[in-house]
């Protein structure tokens, strides 16, 4: 069995992570120095994932391993 990243699931733990630190997306697109936040929606709809790199910084930022914010399944 091969893991892979859920990336709907994990779009909703994004939102949820980022919702219970009680940020909103301009918060997090001042954090990254976004220009616009359409990265991070795109993020929590799950059209695309995070960077390592980025992920690192949402990992610091809502006080989680990197394991909580990933949704991984496993294929066959």
């Amino acid at each position: 069995m091969l893991p892979i990243i859920n990336m709907e699931e994990t779009g909703c733990n994004i939102v949820r992570l980022r919702e219970d630190a009680g940020l909103s997306v301009r918060d997090l697109q001042d954090i990254f120095g976004f220009a616009t936040p359409q990265a991070i929606y795109k993020w929590q709809r799950g059209l695309t994932m995070p960077t390592i790199d980025n992920l690192v910084v949402l990992s610091m930022t809502f006080r989680v391993p990197i394991e909580r914010i990933l949704v991984v399944d496993q294929v066959s």
